[in-house]
């Protein structure tokens, strides 16, 4: 064959290798220029009135789970609450970003009680002349594929630490391997899944299989009221297992993924054990006998959930306290129906937090140490693994012991003392209430009942308990419980009316009021180290406000920092050269600079 006719066969085949790219690269291009399909992001633009000098913002876009699911399908109610973060990220900002499921998130009590929550009012306080963002990405119903999904997108906010606390939704959450909602049957299908997900060539044939398909779902399908009695595609999943190793492998292979795309772009990881209550959780499926099936060959029979949980009880009542946490570890782990994770994620995460950059967190032992006998039980788990209050701030604490042990951020200038912040949690009673609520509303569908029962919420017995309740039947939300609390405390208790004054210029960065008002209530309340914070905010939002000026200025004399609140008494005399208190105040601060003292 000569020379000519191969080259000529080789345009034939290059032609047909073009072809058929071209023909999707054309399609692609087409679905798009026409606006098909979607795009969620995980962040997105807070939009801001035009010409209006409010910096701008960032929120992780709350319905972002719906980027697992077919466009208009019913995608699970889950969102990641309201936080805001600067678009463009300060010189001076300490920024850190919380991943995660539904602990992580804060359920059933909302950011507050999160670990994001928690953190970012503490750490204000131990960095009261940085700007601090502890932003929150965790939702309930996802695990590490979620996790890994957002990896890239939070590398691009640059956060100088990402904290990690997931591990119980491996097997029955969003892709879990025993999940009804499954994009793929094998991991590698999986991420590829993860990959394609933005292809709107992709979204057409996912939504035309979507609409072939759900004809043939049953009419009550998904009529149910939680999540939970959904998701469980496999009820039951044995001790060792091939779907039991499944879930432990994509674990422990997709946080090995996540950490190695953080230590790549330098950003240190804090990861921790999880917790789940042990003492007051019965076993959600057991084997019917004493014994089930030897799971792999070489192992002895092992006693059923129910069988070590009954063992368990049996011991604690006999003070056997070591004894008997054993058996109700064993009683979670050998549950047949995985709402909890078991001991076998705690011991991946030990080996993952031994890499490069990363940091361990050991919240399950804090929480052990926190317990009555060492047992994990109900003062610190509302039901099966979500804490109370007390529970999230015992996580939340270990987090920030050991981001101060770190030194990644460098020494705290400011340490809040366990106690101290204990005491000033983020939190109003009213929401404490409202996650209550939300748990009868849990507990009163699969798995804790077999048949859906009414729901028998707390009794109302306080005005934030009645708050908490219209909050509930959605009736109001967090920011009118927030303003209730600070118009009834301005009067009546000063600790929590200081409170409600930061959580609600924190929750609005861009209400220059809001801002005002924290600053200048911190002023007056001999907290004046943390006036500058909101007070710059109120200045960059309306720089032209000779208060905010002022009030800033007091706010470093307060301080005895008088080279600091020289230009602002400055500024305050550009914009109004007439101010009486800006004059008098210059005088008195150049004399004492005069005189050296600083």
């Amino acid at each position: 064959m000569n020379k000519a006719v191969i080259n000529k066969n080789r345009v034939y085949q290059l032609i047909a290798l073009v072809i058929p790219l071209a023909f999707f690269v054309l399609l692609e291009g087409g679905l798009r220029f026409f606006d098909y399909g979607r795009e969620l992001p995980l962040f997105i633009d807070y939009p801001k009135a035009e010409n209006s000098t409010v910096p701008e913002y960032l929120l992780p876009r709350p319905d972002v789970v719906k980027r697992y699911f077919p466009q208009g399908s019913a995608a699970p109610s889950v969102t990641i609450e309201t936080n805001f973060f600067l678009k463009h990220k300060p010189e001076d900002a300490l920024r850190i970003v919380v991943q995660g499921g539904s602990t992580a998130a804060g359920f059933p009590f909302g950011y507050g009680a999160s670990i994001a929550g928690m953190l970012d009012y503490r750490l204000k306080q131990s960095f009261p002349n940085r700007t601090v963002e502890v932003i929150n990405t965790a939702l309930a119903a996802v695990n590490s594929y979620t996790v890994l999904d957002f990896v890239d997108e939070i590398i691009e906010q640059q956060p100088d630490a990402v904290l990690i606390y997931a591990g119980h939704n491996e097997y029955l959450g969003i892709l879990g391997v025993g999940s009804a909602y499954t994009a793929a049957n094998s991991p590698a299908a999986t991420l590829l899944y993860l990959k394609l997900k933005d292809s709107r060539i992709f979204q057409l044939l996912q939504n035309l299989y979507w609409q072939l398909t759900k004809a043939n779902v049953p009419k009550n399908a998904g009529k149910s009221r939680t999540f939970m009695s959904k998701v469980a595609k496999h009820k039951n999943i044995p001790y060792g297992s091939e779907l039991y190793q499944a879930g432990l492998k994509q674990f422990e292979n997709n946080i090995a993924r996540v950490i190695a795309k953080y230590q790549a772009a330098g950003i240190p990881v804090f990861i921790s054990t999880i917790a789940s209550n042990l003492a007051d959780q019965p076993p959600f499926s057991s084997s019917d006998t004493s014994t089930v099936d030897k799971p792999n060959a070489g192992q002895s029979n092992q006693l059923s959930a129910d069988v070590y949980y009954k063992q368990g009880q049996v011991l604690l009542a006999q003070g056997r306290y070591q004894a008997a946490k054993q058996s109700f570890i064993e009683a979670r782990d050998y549950d047949l129906l995985r709402f909890r994770a078991p001991s076998a994620i705690n011991d991946i995460i030990v080996e993952l937090s031994k890499k490069e950059s990363v940091y361990f967190v050991d919240a399950n032992k804090a929480l052990m140490n926190a317990a009555e006998h060492g047992i994990i039980g109900k003062s610190l788990m509302l039901e099966h693994l979500h804490p109370t209050i007390k529970g999230y701030f015992v996580i939340a604490d270990s987090f920030y012991q050991v981001l101060a042990q770190s030194k990644v951020f460098g020494k705290f200038p400011r340490t809040i003392s366990t106690i101290a912040a204990e005491k000033d949690k983020p939190v109003f009673d009213a929401e404490v209430y409202w996650g209550k609520a939300k748990i009868a509303g849990l507990m009163a569908d699969y798995p804790f009942t077999k048949t859906p029962q009414t729901v028998q919420l707390p009794l109302v017995k306080t005005p934030s308990d009645r708050l908490g309740l219209s909050a509930y039947k959605s009736q109001i939300g967090w920011l009118t419980i927030a303003t209730e609390n600070l118009n009834y405390a301005k009067k009546n208790d000063i600790p929590l009316y200081l409170k409600s004054a930061k959580l609600l210029a924190d929750a609005m960065p861009f209400d220059a009021a809001h801002n005002y008002r924290a600053g200048t209530v911190l002023i007056k309340y001999n907290q004046s180290v943390q006036a500058p914070r909101y007070l710059k905010r109120a200045i960059e939002i309306d720089s032209q406000n000779v208060n905010y000026q002022l009030a800033l200025s007091h706010a470093y004399l307060e301080q005895g920092k008088f080279s600091q609140a020289l230009p602002w008494l400055e500024s305050a005399l550009v914009i109004d050269p007439e101010n009486a208190t800006a004059n008098d105040v210059l005088t008195k601060v150049k004399a004492h600079l005069v005189k050296g003292i600083k």
